[in-house]
């Protein structure tokens, strides 16, 4: 199907939402969760941060040549990144779900 010419935009398609995630996390804890009160307001803010993350990888996954539609962007994100999290839970590390993270 393409062989390897294919492979260097499967590639960049795959590093938007390993690399681009890293980023949207990174926004979320530098810029944004220093100026939050309530751990209720953390949580809801972190988890519109993944959602509109996930939009925007979603749409320069598909610039880039393909990708899902936004509202599985946004969703799929949200839930990488709880799996992800579930995994730093699991190793005793800060995360999401013990509010540290």
């Amino acid at each position: 199907m393409g062989g390897f010419s294919k492979l260097p935009i499967a590639f960049l398609v795959a590093l938007w939402p390993s690399l681009g995630g890293h980023f949207v996390e990174l926004f979320f804890l530098k810029f944004l969760r220093p100026s939050l009160p309530s751990l209720a307001s953390r949580t809801v803010v972190r988890l519109l941060v993944w959602f509109a993350g996930g939009i925007v990888l979603a749409y320069a996954m598909r610039l880039t040549g393909f990708g899902p539609q936004w509202w599985i962007g946004g969703i799929g994100f949200i839930g990488i990144e709880l799996l992800a999290h579930l995994f730093l839970q699991l190793r005793g590390k800060s995360n999401f779900y013990n509010s540290l993270g």
